[in-house]
């Protein structure tokens, strides 16, 4: 049974006009100001929906807005981990805290992907030892890798003069 988080983290259990505000936005993305100004009108709608969070976070992306975005992905990082039940600093997450290994359990999900943002932004910004540290903890709770992880860790590994 999904639970009303996980729904919203699938873009479910909306309001109507945070939903209307976001394909607003969508449809004006080439007008940033028009565009964003519908992103907080769908922020006053559903305050801290997950689907409107990471509509902010894309939007933020895509227009290049790093900063920005790594503010969002904080957000959504904060909220997975007071969904879960985590100790509000994820540095303290644990493999056996949440069904990380699963890669449908929705929450943990969106935990490591906001963590996982976290980190390439954070290495975007100039911020390689704080996306690191994010990235390890990636491959702590994510060892298979589903996530992703790895292949960042390779960006900031030294290549060889070949590579």
């Amino acid at each position: 049974m999904i639970d009303e988080a996980e729904l919203a983290c699938l873009g479910g259990a909306i309001p109507l006009e945070a939903e209307r505000q976001l394909r607003l936005a969508g449809l004006c993305y080439g007008e940033e100001e028009r565009a964003e100004a519908h992103l907080k009108r769908a922020l006053d709608a559903a305050p801290g929906h997950a689907a409107v969070l990471i509509g902010f976070y894309r939007f933020y992306f895509y227009k290049g807005r790093l900063k920005d975005a790594l503010e969002v992905a904080r957000t959504c990082l904060a909220k997975a981990t007071s969904e879960i039940g985590l100790d509000p600093d994820w540095r303290k997450a644990a493999k056996e805290d949440a069904n990380f290994g699963n890669f449908e359990a929705i929450l943990p999900r969106f935990f490591m992907f906001s963590l996982k943002g976290v980190a390439y932004l954070q290495m975007r910004l100039g911020n390689l030892e704080e996306g690191r540290v994010a990235l390890d903890k990636l491959i702590e709770l994510d060892p298979a890798d589903r996530i992703g992880a790895k292949v960042l860790i390779g960006v900031l590994e030294p290549q060889d003069e070949d590579d």
